[in-house]
């Protein structure tokens, strides 16, 4: 009986042992990645002008970070007075002027601007053009969330590293107790057991919380409606995003989705337009009113009068079809409760 107790306990300090090891090495992956991100980043002397060309890799609320022509990355800020145009190919009409909500992941862009004290460019103009920005929002009509991912998946390699941690010390103690007390192995032996039933439940559980993150429920769906032409919101429509801020604000880890939509009356790039602008006067009169950060909303996007919810013919379909969808959807992942972990105690013979 003895010998088989020490055979379980070097068994299971030799998993420990290989699990500390592997998670070593993903630290040490870690760290390189690190490094390798540190080595490629481009810093802007204070005061220098700098016109550079590139994509957008990560978007924040007030800065975005441009991987330029050659590889390295510059971390852009923006400010009130930052333009945001078109670059345009027709010299006989105005470029057109956009919000810096139109600024998303995937975009490519050239930036006038100037260094800061922290080696940022502070960027004065931003151009791009219209059919880069059509065809990224098009690849992109929802924003998959990162927010949260990396701190998930940093917590879980601490979570590994304490239980490794934690398996070592009870093998070190089982070790202690199986050459001092003869008397107490079959114990020793079932608590080992059911340790190794812990981690492994406790394994599954991490795995079903990431699987969730990108699992979204949603809360709350509303329209508001618009006037013919108009992308003015009307008293009825700020009541009901009076309610959507409030509720949002109520809700964790949630995001806000906001389409636009028109009429068929009039022409079909108007009609784009005329929805996208109304789309982005719900994320103004949130961000403005209700203090909803940006990182909160997805980016908001002008369908014109494609998916009508209603006819296109009577005059009571048409005030249906001119409208914004407001959605609150919380993330599954970070709001449903955990699995509970259940440890059952081993039977063995003699019980």
């Amino acid at each position: 009986m003895k010998k088989s107790i020490y055979q379980v306990v070097m068994s299971i300090g030799l998993a420990a042992i290989l699990a500390v090891t592997a998670l070593e090495g993903l630290a040490q992956d870690k760290v390189a990645d690190q490094a390798a991100k540190v080595a490629a980043k481009v810093t802007i002397a204070k005061g220098v002008k700098q016109k550079i060309f590139g994509v957008i890799i990560e978007r924040e609320a007030d800065t975005f970070l441009l991987r330029d022509k050659s590889n390295g990355e510059v971390t852009v800020r923006l400010q009130n007075s930052t333009q945001v145009l078109e670059k345009k190919s027709n010299i006989f009409r105005n470029a057109r002027i956009y919000g810096t909500t139109n600024l998303v992941r995937g975009l490519t862009v050239e930036i006038e601007g100037k260094g800061d004290e922290k080696g940022q460019l502070v960027a004065e103009k931003i151009r791009f053009t219209d059919n880069a920005l059509v065809a990224v929002k098009a690849a992109e009509t929802r924003v998959t969330p990162v927010e949260g991912r990396v701190a998930a998946n940093e917590k879980r390699l601490e979570e590994s590293e304490a239980n490794a941690k934690r398996l070592s010390d009870q093998i070190i103690e089982m070790e202690s107790l199986s050459k001092k007390i003869t008397n107490s192995a079959r114990t020793a032996q079932d608590a080992a057991e059911a340790a190794a039933v812990g981690v492994e439940s406790t394994n599954r559980r991490i795995d079903t919380l990431v699987t969730s993150l990108d699992e979204y429920v949603e809360k709350r769906d509303i329209s508001v409606n618009f006037k013919v032409g108009s992308s003015l919101l009307l008293p009825e429509a700020t009541e009901l995003l009076d309610e959507v801020a409030r509720q949002a604000k109520s809700e964790k880890a949630y995001l806000i989705e906001i389409t636009g939509f028109a009429s068929a009356e009039g022409a079909a790039e108007k009609n784009r337009r005329l929805s996208q602008d109304r789309a982005e006067a719900v994320v103004r009169y949130l961000a403005e009113n209700h203090e909803i950060p940006l990182r909160r909303m997805i980016t908001p996007y002008g369908f014109g009068a494609a998916r009508p919810v209603a006819s296109n013919d009577t005059r009571t379909g048409r005030e249906q079809n001119r409208r914004v969808e407001v959605k609150i959807l919380v993330n599954k992942g970070l709001t449903a409760p955990p699995p509970p972990v259940k440890v059952a105690r081993p039977v063995t013979k003699g019980d």
